[in-house]
């Protein structure tokens, strides 16, 4: 068994590449419409090597998805937890759980989906502003 990809599915297009491509650094690997099931498929992911994550954008779809929080989280490793969530908190990023232990942040695209940030290797060491940082709503 291979694992192959995630799925979920974004209400605006446009906003979700922003979002996963310019703020997160990731890259769009393929594409596909579909254009007799009205959908178009957008396989992203950190490295090429890497198992994607597809957006799925149902064209014409008016009303926001509610599912975030039955999906759980999508999780991504950086190489540097406090220099990666400073970066998004300039580009507009909520930082919902701020990386206090030099190990973890969570915050949510626009479609509300959860996306853990993990530092990879051991946990940095304790820093401020990040140790005091309380959490903000859901994640």
């Amino acid at each position: 068994m291979k694992y192959l990809h995630t799925m979920i599915r974004v209400q605006n297009l446009d906003t979700a590449l922003d979002f996963f491509i310019n703020k997160l650094g990731m890259k769009e690997v393929r594409r596909k419409e579909v254009p007799e099931g009205e959908y178009t498929l957008v396989f992203i992911a950190a490295d090429e090597n890497d198992p994607p994550l597809e957006l799925t954008y149902n064209w014409g779809k008016a009303e926001p998805y509610s599912g975030g929080d039955n999906f759980g989280h999508v999780a991504y490793g950086v190489d540097n937890i406090y220099d990666f969530c400073e970066k998004l908190s300039r580009d507009g990023v909520t930082i919902l759980r701020p990386p206090r232990d030099g190990r973890m942040a969570f915050i949510r695209s626009p479609d509300q989906i959860s996306i853990e940030l993990l530092q990879n290797g051991d946990a940095l060491p304790i820093k401020e502003p990040w140790a005091s940082m309380k959490n903000q709503g859901k994640w």
